[in-house]
């Protein structure tokens, strides 16, 4: 199993990743493909995606079951934790905030 979530993605990668998955919900890719088009199609999200963000999450035979990456800005951010990938939320910025976070 394979799913693309797209965040203010432009119209031509969201056309793209429609033309490979089924987009199930507004910007939710899904789909069943191997290690190459995944890798595929992750690379296009990567240079197509400008300033929105995205994850691709896929099956896998690690403990959790899954595997995930992470791309442009967005306060939940992979961390591993004893060789496991979780999810940590990066604080959300106040008003007038210009500091900028934490890659």
């Amino acid at each position: 199993m394979l799913v693309i979530v797209v965040e203010n993605a432009p119209p031509r990668l969201r056309g793209r990743l429609a033309v490979w998955l089924l987009e199930v919900r507004a910007g939710v890719y899904v789909g069943k493909f191997g290690k190459r088009v995944r890798e595929m199609l992750w690379r296009q999200v990567q240079e197509g995606i400008e300033e929105g963000n995205a994850v691709i999450a896929w099956s896998t035979n690690a403990e959790s079951g899954f595997d995930f990456e992470t791309l442009g800005e967005n306060r939940r951010m992979p961390a591993a934790f004893d060789g496991v990938k979780l999810v940590s939320f990066l604080p959300e910025r106040e008003e007038g905030d210009t500091a900028d976070r934490l890659p």
